[in-house]
Formats: structure tokens, C-alpha cells, sequence
């Protein structure tokens, strides 16, 4: 049985409906910025970590505590874990483990390998006491 010309043409708008679709969704989940911030907190370690791509990986715990599922006996501390993609930045956090600093950060979606472990990426070190 032979397939006509409409069927075949339906396939491929099919199939190509199916990369665009793949293609706006790996764009919007690992590149597109979902939203950008500034967190203030204690710098508790920062380190450059990963068996092939090396990435600068760190973790801020922030003022105060936020119960887990509203419950009283679930307190935690607020940490806030992140990458580093700009190596001048990660340079300057080297040198501020324990200090409280103010960082600018922008969050993805997805996290990819070369970029960090974290859907956060700190830009900026805003401040640092």
C-alpha cells in the first residue's frame, strides 16, 4: 500500500513540530533566565569540584531558620547552595570563606554540567564584611 502525499506531509510537520518543540524546550529549561536575585549571608565553603568539568560550587547560610513543612520540630538552616561560571568572581569568593557577603545571582531552570551543579549562578559578589 502505498503512502499518499498528505500522509508523508503530515509526518514531517509532525516531525518537525517535535524538534522545534524539544529545541524551545532545552532553550527555555537550561538557558533562559527564570529569575535573578541578591542574596546576604555567611560564606560557609566555596570550592571548585568535578571529575570533568571542573566547576566552582558553593554553599552561604543565610540569616535566621525556615521550618520544613511549616512544622515547629523541622527547623533547618536556610542555605543557600550555588555555582560560579565567571572565574574573577570565583577568585574573589576564594578568599572570603567565613566572611558574610552580598551576592548577585541568576537562576535557571536546568543546571548543565560545565556551568555547575546548582540552578543558581552568583554573576556579581555585591559586598563583603
Amino acid at each position: 500500500m502505498a503512502i499518499g502525499k498528505k500522509t508523508k506531509w503530515v509526518a514531517v510537520a509532525l516531525g518537525a513540530a517535535v524538534v522545534v518543540g524539544l529545541l524551545v524546550w532545552g532553550y527555555v529549561h537550561f538557558f533562559f533566565v527564570y529569575s535573578t536575585g541578591n542574596n546576604a549571608g555567611e560564606l560557609n565553603y566555596f570550592q571548585k569540584e568535578g571529575l570533568v568539568f571542573k566547576t566552582y560550587e558553593g554553599k552561604m547560610i543565610q540569616n535566621g531558620f525556615r521550618s520544613s513543612g511549616g512544622q515547629v520540630n523541622g527547623l533547618r538552616s536556610n542555605e543557600f547552595k550555588f555555582s560560579v561560571t565567571d572565574s574573577k568572581v570565583a577568585e574573589r569568593l576564594m578568599r572570603c570563606s567565613g566572611k558574610t557577603v552580598e551576592l548577585k545571582w541568576k537562576r535557571y531552570l536546568g543546571a548543565l554540567p560545565w556551568r555547575g551543579n546548582s540552578q543558581y549562578v552568583v554573576v556579581e559578589v555585591l559586598s563583603v564584611e
